[in-house]
């Protein structure tokens, strides 16, 4: 049997792309739980969302968790010293935006107990402590690939998201006919249809209380994997995936992260 990783939240889907291609790349046997009620749009295509309360689940998570070789946190990080007072085994604290984004002093306490310390993009190392490390996002590019969509050339999209003027400046900028899409509208099967049919997905975003967020979003790169250009936060133009957000390649550095902490 292979590792087996309990990965607690599923923070963009994530979890369910990591655990995905860490078992059917390297053998790992992964377990992914969240909340439905935090999965508006179906984004756990690999593991359990559950009808839980906030109790229930972190109940549930902690009970979960004394099966598990090595447990793997996404963004519910007042989990991490409950897993470490009560076990022996690793934890990996993985951060995604603004579960960290300028808090790194306030959550020390949290994140200090964790084995390994991660972030989803470049730009929340900022105040990061010298440990912690940035690894990609991977892109299931199993499901998010082109479809045999008409794609007009001259279209764009994106979610509303604090940056709709400036959006809308850009695509103004760039001739693009700009269609706006509710966050929660389009489910997470039917995104790649959705995204296929648009030429650029215009990828501006500030969160309520938060920076500008100066990195490429998952929905971004899920845009790029299914042939869209990309405007990223500047007013710079993308195009293709980006090799790091590979999901084998992403899966392979979290094999060698679990085996390194198991062998510790």
């Amino acid at each position: 049997m292979g590792t087996r990783v309990l990965h607690i939240w599923n923070t963009a889907g994530v979890a369910s792309v990591i655990a995905k291609f860490t078992d059917r790349e390297f053998g790992a046997n992964s377990t992914v739980i969240t909340r439905k009620a935090a999965d508006r749009v179906g984004l756990t295509t690999y593991g359990t969302a559950y009808p839980d309360g906030p109790a229930r689940f972190f109940t549930r998570a902690i009970w979960m968790a004394r099966s598990a070789d090595l447990v793997h946190v996404h963004s519910l990080d007042r989990v991490v010293p409950w897993l470490k007072r009560l076990y022996t085994k690793p934890v990996v604290m993985h951060y995604h935006g603004t579960d960290i984004e300028g808090r790194w002093r306030e959550k020390e306490a949290r994140w200090g107990r964790a084995d390994y310390i991660a972030v989803s993009t470049p730009n929340l190392l900022d105040g990061a402590p010298p440990k912690a490390v940035y690894v990609a996002n991977p892109v299931d590019t199993d499901l998010f690939r082109p479809s045999a969509v008409e794609r007009s050339p001259n279209s764009a999209v994106s979610f509303r998201y604090g940056m709709d003027a400036e959006a809308e400046a850009v695509a103004e900028r760039l001739g693009l006919d700009l269609v706006w899409l509710d966050r929660w509208s389009v489910k997470h099967q039917q995104m790649p249809e959705t995204l296929s049919r648009y030429a650029y997905y215009v990828d501006m975003r500030k969160p309520p209380g938060h920076f500008t967020a100066r990195s490429l979003g998952k929905a971004a790169l899920e845009a790029l994997a299914c042939g869209c250009r990309a405007v990223d936060w500047q007013g710079s133009i993308v195009e293709g995936l980006p090799p790091e957000h590979d999901p084998i390649s992403v899966a392979a550095r979290w094999n060698m992260v679990y085996l390194g902490l198991l062998k510790k």
